[in-house]
């Protein structure tokens, strides 16, 4: 028997960094990228993205060969990182030119926020990282979160630094970027957040199945958020070091360590992609392939249809071969068949069976034999 599901999403991917054609083979069908890429000058939309964002076109993605040869995922997109003047990314090696938007103060947050709207952006992206130098104050952090909620635009952090999620919750971001990992975060904070914020998960990046210090305390961290019925989606930070391009094993077994069922970590996975109540929905681009020698995909996965807006449009679903185990405690069962999982174009199959949306209760997943 053969499970279909909803193309499985990575919340949290830096696209710039990584060969987006291995993702389908990897069970990965959609990604949300949270800085640093936007689509090639000779992709649909590339062009104006590029410009509105202030990048030359042809250094949008690596070496772009154009998103009629794409291989990859559908993907939606923030942009540019948008932090303090001298802050993160900005300084940082691995950052892509031009990746960085500087906001210097509250009068500077509404063109900061249209620009990455110009070019597509679907995500705002903010930086709050005192570890690694200055950081959005209040007042400039708050005026980011209103220009893109006026745009009917989620809002997503990264912090990192004592207290910067709380900080960011409190001007009213939607989404943490990384589950929090600098401190314990205090429960009544924690109750609040669940109220309202969605974390992306990111747990692996702490270690790289060595677990760390900040391993060990975002994974308390989520653990809690998510007893507290807080939101979680699947993300990786995939770029980020060593990670698995596809389905990370680590990530999946950290979840469910932290008491998320095997039924919660599929409704991370199929989720929609994040957005602002009653907000637009930009359509999906496809990266690029980033050389013309990158190896193709087998036939099966090749590109299919023009970008989709939602999972029930998308261009892949996801397909998992053979039946899950029955066995609600047979998590390493549960982990080998998911890590099964191939995106696949979505006219590759029947209208019938195409699933119709992301799952509030993955039990109720298609079975088709």
């Amino acid at each position: 028997m053969t499970v279909l599901l909803p193309g499985f999403l990575d919340a949290h991917a830096h696209l710039a960094l990584i060969d987006p054609t291995q993702l389908a083979a990897g069970g990965i069908a959609r990604v949300l990228d949270l800085g640093g890429w936007w689509p090639a000058a000779d992709a649909p939309g590339g062009v104006a993205a590029a410009a509105a964002l202030g990048v030359a076109g042809t250094d949008a993605v690596p070496s772009a060969a154009g998103a009629a040869d794409a291989a990859g995922p559908d993907a939606r997109y923030a942009g540019q990182f948008l932090g303090a003047p001298g802050g993160y990314p900005s300084r940082q090696a691995w950052a892509p030119a031009g990746s960085a938007c500087a906001v210097g103060s509250p009068g500077e947050a509404a063109g900061a926020v249209a620009r990455q709207a110009a070019g597509g952006a679907s995500v705002i992206k903010v930086t709050l990282n005192s570890a690694a130098g200055p950081v959005l104050d209040t007042a400039t952090l708050a005026a980011i979160v209103a220009a893109a909620h006026e745009r009917m635009l989620p809002v997503a952090a990264h912090t990192e630094g004592p207290g910067q999620a709380d900080a960011a919750f409190t001007a009213g971001v939607d989404l943490l970027a990384h589950t929090p990992f600098t401190d314990r975060l205090p429960g009544e904070l924690l109750g609040r957040m669940a109220g309202r914020l969605t974390w992306i998960s990111t747990l692996d990046i702490h270690g790289w199945g060595e677990p760390t210090a900040a391993f060990h305390v975002a994974s308390d961290n989520l653990a809690r958020f998510h007893t507290a019925g807080g939101r979680v989606l699947y993300g990786t930070d995939l770029g980020n070091g060593p990670l698995p391009v596809g389905l990370n094993r680590r990530e999946i077994a950290a979840l469910l360590a932290c008491g998320l069922s095997p039924d919660d970590v599929l409704a991370a996975l199929t989720a929609d992609y994040p957005g602002y109540p009653n907000g637009p929905i930009p359509a999906a681009v496809s990266p690029a392939r980033p050389s013309a020698s990158t190896p193709a995909l087998a036939p099966a996965l090749a590109p299919a249809l023009a970008p989709g807006v939602s999972p029930a449009g998308a261009r892949r679903v996801t397909v998992i071969p053979g039946d899950r185990p029955t066995d609600p405690h047979d998590l390493t069962g549960f982990i080998d068949w998911l890590l099964r999982a191939q995106a696949l174009p979505a006219r590759a199959l029947p209208a019938h069976a195409q699933p119709a949306r992301a799952l509030p209760r993955p039990d109720l997943e298609d079975h088709r034999s």
